[in-house]
């Protein structure tokens, strides 16, 4: 299973947990490849699903209603299967799994953070605040966009952190968007973690 838990690692938001089973699940079945560009849904009238899109690595994301516009770094697992996060000398970089789908791949693609560092607010700083319907776009290598429309925002403790939840295997393309979350305690690090959960809604 693919189990992400948000730990202090000399930083105020640190790492996370190696990429399991699901997350493996999830990358395996980016099996549907198309490349149909897809309009925006209409309020409150949903359009056709776009076709997943073949691999390509993620560049950029942007959250326009928050104003993040944030280059992306490719994220591996490290010591102890522990993904990394993006260096902490750069808070406004976003971190994007490696090993899981590409933006527009079918699966459940990740994204991380930095909430803030020892130097003031983070990339992710607002990231809790982002609207239900709003748009997050994922830039690829291939020049494509993947456009992602958030379905929810989730405050999870980590000790009850719900893994199958969140990075569980998908047949449609989703995306979720991590970063620390609750109170900060300067023994342990902050005590929950932020999740957006997002699915994809067009292609350009």
């Amino acid at each position: 299973m693919f189990t992400v838990v948000l730990v202090t690692v000399g930083v105020r938001c640190g790492g996370h947990e190696a990429p399991g089973a699901a997350a493996r699940a999830a990358a395996a079945s980016a099996d549907g490849e198309g490349d149909r560009t897809e309009g925006k849904q209409g309020a409150g009238r949903p359009g056709p699903a776009p076709r997943p899109l073949p691999r390509s690595p993620a560049t950029t994301l942007r959250v326009p209603s928050l104003g993040i516009d944030a280059p992306i770094v490719p994220l591996r697992l490290g010591p102890g299967r522990h993904l990394g996060t993006p260096p902490v000398d750069d808070p406004e970089l976003v971190g994007w799994y490696a090993g899981g789908p590409t933006p527009g791949e079918r699966g459940t693609a990740v994204a991380v953070g930095h909430r803030d560092t020892k130097t003031g607010p983070a990339v992710f700083a607002g990231l809790a605040r982002v609207a239900r319907g709003a748009r997050i776009e994922a830039r690829r290598a291939d020049g494509r966009t993947a456009v992602y429309t958030v379905d929810r925002v989730r405050v999870f403790d980590k000790a009850g952190f719900p893994d199958k939840e969140v990075y569980g295997p998908s047949k449609r393309p989703e995306l979720r968007v991590l970063t620390c979350g609750g109170l900060f305690r300067r023994a342990t690090g902050y005590t929950s973690n932020v999740v957006v959960f997002a699915h994809l809604t067009q292609t350009r």
